[in-house]
């Protein structure tokens, strides 16, 4: 992966939507929006199937949320990641990181043909752990 194109994303200044916050600590989802909401980023949860995420509000998609976030980190199935793309498109978001097991080639050019930055293939809280040293 591209190291400038990693540290644009990780810069603090950004504001993070999680789609697929889940409220199980067990989960990838809950983990990764942990990870970033300590890391002290603002961060936001997204998930339909629940109203809360460790306190937090957790907003139904990415349209409902209050403000664009910079960055939409995505730990969803593949085919749920094709569609976020396609919104995130419509809403103006220039920046798309797939967990890994959430990209598919599909949604990964649809980013590049689209002019979305995207991550794939790593781990947000691995990447962002790797840099704090």
């Amino acid at each position: 992966m591209d190291e400038k194109l990693i540290k644009e994303f990780l810069d603090k200044k950004n504001v993070f939507a999680v789609v697929g916050a889940s409220r199980n600590p067990k989960k990838y989802g809950h983990q990764v929006y942990k990870d970033l909401r300590n890391a002290g980023y603002r961060v936001y949860p997204v998930n339909p199937n629940t109203n809360e995420v460790l306190g937090d509000k957790c907003y139904p998609s990415i349209e409902a949320l209050s403000v664009k976030p910079d960055v939409a980190d995505l730990v969803v199935p593949p085919k749920v990641t094709e569609q976020v793309v396609k919104t995130c498109k419509r809403l103006g978001i220039k920046k798309v990181w797939m967990q890994p097991g959430s990209e598919s080639e599909t949604a990964i050019n649809f980013c590049r043909e689209n002019e979305i930055d995207v991550v794939h293939g790593v781990c947000v809280m691995v990447e962002r752990r790797s840099r704090q040293r």
